[in-house]
């Protein structure tokens, strides 16, 4: 009997000092670390299926196809000005999409442009690299811009007026 007691009393003192304000507290910690695993395997699942799209392009013929319509308009074009489209492109597609998906999609096109223009391609793939990593207008264009939206409670005006 005095066992019992005993063990009442330290349960009794051990939910006075959590309180249920503690309880709570833990609940909501909890809560709050389960959100944000949660974007972090949505933006993770995001990447990796673009990058399956981006694979499913190449294999597919797509790019292929892509560059042989796009090359005979480019024929006469100075490189800088090819260049210039190569990055005007991909940074307007960066804003709407996440910018792995366009770095995956447009490299081999770039790539195959340039061969079919007779071109350097390292310049177009720096392009690429440089305006896909510059996204700031949206906050679908990168992860980051994507993890502070909600939580931050931003707008997407907001993103467009600093970004832009």
């Amino acid at each position: 009997m005095l066992r019992w007691a005993i063990i009442l009393l330290i349960v009794a003192v051990v939910a006075g000092i959590l309180g249920f304000g503690g309880i709570a507290g833990v609940a909501a910690d909890i809560a709050r670390v389960l959100f944000w695993v949660f974007i972090v395997l949505f933006v993770l699942a995001l990447i990796f299926g673009m990058l399956v799209v981006g694979a499913g392009l190449e294999a597919s013929g797509a790019v292929s196809m892509i560059v042989a319509q796009v090359s005979p308009l480019m024929v006469g074009m100075a490189p800088w000005l090819v260049l210039l489209a190569i990055y005007s492109l991909t940074s307007f597609l960066t804003e709407v999409v996440t910018n792995n998906a366009v770095a995956v999609i447009l490299t081999p096109i770039a790539i195959g442009l340039a061969q079919s223009l007779g071109v350097d391609p390292r310049p177009l793939v720096v392009a690429v690299m440089l305006a896909a990593s510059a996204s700031f207008a949206t906050p679908i264009g990168y992860q980051t811009n994507t993890l502070v939206y909600g939580p931050g409670g931003y707008r997407f005006t907001d993103f467009l007026r600093i970004g832009v």
